[in-house]
């Protein structure tokens, strides 16, 4: 399709809206991006028309849903590019897939003393759950550092690895620099030293195409929030021999085949690993929101957050007493950055009264503040449905905010 952004613009409602009696413009991207109005539609139509539980049901409300949601994961498989459905799970998010694949992968495959390599950059999200399972198992975890730039030191990664590790855990993009890591190189070096990897896509899901296969990472998550869907719902991808090895993560309906006293056994993949009632319209509504990506199109979406990326970095750079935090050669339209004599809370409040909505603080990436030195930043992440004007006036509102300050 021909990208028109003022086109575009008129398929998510909430660019309507006004903030503090202002138009808004939403320049908080990595925290959540916005909705279409075709995924809004997809969820109410679920619950006015189509609800029911899937998977258990015989009668035709169930079997419409569950045809729909299981064509959700038949389209992710397709949109990774994953060998077979059966590798595709649906979990809460991002957050959820990533505990899953420590609680299963160390449940099957780490013991005592063995490592796991988790980057500087990572999300809270990636480093927490690897220390949980560290400490049940008496494994160790061990730092991949960055530079000054915000970019992961590969001469470093390569002295870590060894047999002994067993797990490399790292972002395909960062969440709060916007750095975009080499993890083709990462996975092929983790393989070469028999490790495994996990792939936080999080990030990258709605800005860069994703094929697992030609990756051939062990594990990728990523969540639909972040790709114009619901909250509520994530994707974990694993090799299907991985998965097949783990044993399941939570215990429940569904994920069973049979139950007794004596004892279970459990449903084949990918079902092993989805216990209970999932969140059903926003699993259908995913659908609809990678479908109006791919619609879009990879490249027209990396051609405009390019742009926006570097009219306001270009900008930015003008104004006296800003400092960028994370200035990655790879990155994706996300400007981390302080502004002198200001904390970067206060910055936020003054830009929400303005109706710009940015992200301040430490954005669940306290190592990366802690690597900088910084008790925070002002965060701007930009999505294709942004726009050059609203670069402009984001800029003038941080002029007027230095003034204020």
């Amino acid at each position: 399709m021909t990208f028109d952004v003022k086109k575009i613009r008129e398929d998510f409602p909430i660019l309507k809206r006004e903030v503090n009696g202002k138009p808004l413009i939403y320049l908080d991207n990595a925290a959540s991006t916005l909705k279409p109005q075709v995924v809004i539609d997809t969820i109410a139509n679920h619950y006015q028309k189509d609800s029911a539980n899937v998977h258990r049901g015989i009668h035709f409300l169930s079997e419409q849903g569950t045809r729909q949601f299981e064509e959700s994961r038949r389209f992710v498989q397709n949109y990774i590019n994953a060998e077979s459905y059966e590798e595709v799970i649906f979990t809460k998010g991002t957050t959820e897939s990533i505990n899953l694949a420590s609680f299963s992968f160390g449940g099957a495959f780490v013991k005592e003393g063995d490592v796991i390599l988790v980057s500087e950059l990572e999300h809270h999200s990636n480093i927490v759950p690897w220390q949980l399972m560290a400490e049940r198992k008496g494994a160790i975890i061990k730092k991949i550092p960055i530079n000054d730039l915000g970019e992961i030191m590969l001469d470093e990664y390569q002295k870590l690895l060894g047999p002994e590790v067993k797990m490399v855990a790292v972002n395909h993009i960062s969440n709060s620099l916007g750095t975009i890591n080499p993890v083709y190189e990462m996975t092929r070096l983790a393989h070469e030293h028999g490790a495994k990897i996990l792939i936080d896509a999080a990030q990258s899901a709605s800005h860069i195409h994703i094929d697992v296969q030609l990756l051939d990472c062990d594990f990728l998550a990523f969540s639909a929030h972040k790709t114009l869907g619901p909250t509520g719902v994530g994707v974990l991808y694993g090799k299907k021999e991985l998965l097949e090895e783990m044993p399941p993560y939570q215990g429940g309906g569904e994920m069973i085949e049979s139950v007794s006293f004596e004892g279970t056994t459990f449903n084949r993949l990918p079902f092993k690993f989805e216990a209970g009632t999932p969140h059903i319209a926003g699993v259908i509504a995913l659908k609809k929101a990678l479908e109006y990506i791919e619609k879009i199109g990879f490249d027209a979406i990396k051609t405009q957050e390019n742009e926006l990326l570097r009219r306001c970095m270009k900008q930015l750079e003008e104004v006296e007493g800003i400092r960028f935090i994370g200035e990655a050669k790879a990155k994706t339209a996300v400007i981390s950055f302080v502004m002198e004599g200001a904390h970067a809370h206060d910055v936020g409040t003054l830009l929400d009264q303005q109706g710009i909505a940015v992200r301040t603080g430490q954005h669940c990436t306290q190592p990366v503040m802690d690597h900088f030195k910084v008790p925070a930043t002002i965060r701007a992440s930009f999505a294709f449905y942004n726009t050059e004007a609203e670069v402009d006036q984001f800029v003038a509102a941080i002029k007027r905010v230095k003034e204020f300050i």
